[in-house]
């Protein structure tokens, strides 16, 4: 399964530092890498990764993929810290707030 999140066009894109930050904030242990074809957000001891689009460091627009057997708190946390910086969750019905 997969939960796609956004920076509204309103708000000023963050850096993927600033995305890390707001993970560790909410007890996540995540861990940033980057590639070639695109940088990538794990978190210790799970499966669950984000794939995250980036521009020179700055990002609006992310992918959490879920893995099947994911802890029930990670995808709550990841939500939380992404609603914290102003992102929201977009969805067959539109943009939906993540707090």
């Amino acid at each position: 399964m997969e939960t796609v999140l956004q920076l509204p066009e309103s708000e000023d894109p963050c850096t993927i530092k600033e995305v890390v930050e707001a993970l560790r904030k909410e007890k996540l242990f995540p861990s940033h890498e980057s590639k070639n074809w695109g940088d990538w957000i794990h978190f210790e001891g799970e499966r669950t990764v984000i794939s995250i689009e980036s521009m020179r460091g700055l990002t609006s627009s992310a992918t959490i993929e879920h893995a099947e057997d994911e802890s029930e708190e990670l995808t709550p946390a990841i939500l939380r810290a992404f609603g914290r910086l102003k992102w929201v969750g977009i969805g067959e019905d539109g943009e939906y707030p993540l707090d």
